[in-house]
């Protein structure tokens, strides 16, 4: 298998609801951080590598058809490189109401580690490894938050072609998603999940 699309939109964009879209249109399975969580003994080491400035994509992304969410968010450059004809859907919503989401969810997670359970305590240094090589270190408020946000939009805008790209904001629905990627649209709600309470379910999980 090889990655067709590529959700270059870190996480708290829709990314969960972007990849059961793209698993409803024939692009599954999907990989999402929730397959890291899943699957750790397997996943944990390969990202550990890629954080380290050592992947191995192959073996990251057998047996899936497309990607979205972190870790994958963060190599978008290295991904448009290993997978030249892959379209590109950066999920976006204003920088404000990531910046809430993202502080109260992710970041919050993130900000005590000893708190979590001993068995997440690796998997949660590489997130926070991975999110500062993204651009996002501990500690910003929420208007430095904003303005990581929007670096993150512009260096991918400005790093996949146009032809390739779809700036797309869940609540669009599937239109544009479909029409970007030359299908019918489905006669079923786009999907939505992983609101604040849900993000907090998996992580108990």
């Amino acid at each position: 298998m090889t990655l067709k699309v590529i959700g270059a939109g870190i996480g708290r964009t829709g990314t969960l609801s972007l990849k059961t879209a793209l698993e409803r249109l024939g692009f599954g399975p999907c990989h999402h951080m929730i397959e890291v969580l899943g699957n750790m003994p397997e996943q944990l080491p390969l990202w550990q590598a890629a954080v380290a400035g050592q992947p191995d994509w192959e073996a990251v992304y057998r047996g899936y058809n497309s990607a979205v969410d972190w870790p994958t968010a963060r190599f978008f450059r290295e991904l448009h490189s290993a997978y030249p004809k892959a379209k590109f859907v950066l999920g976006y919503r204003s920088p404000q109401s990531w910046a809430e989401s993202f502080s109260q969810t992710i970041y919050m997670a993130l900000s005590d580690i000893s708190q979590a359970p001993k068995e997440q305590h690796d998997w949660l240094h590489m997130v926070t490894e991975l999110i500062t090589q993204n651009g996002i270190p501990p500690g910003l408020d929420v208007k430095e938050l904003e303005k990581a946000f929007v670096a993150h939009v512009e260096a991918v805008r400005e790093a996949i072609p146009t032809d390739q790209l779809l700036v797309f904001k869940a609540q669009d629905g599937w239109e544009p998603l479909c029409a970007f990627l030359d299908l019918p649209v489905p006669d079923e709600p786009y999907p939505r999940t992983n609101d604040r309470a849900e993000f907090w379910e998996h992580m108990k999980g």
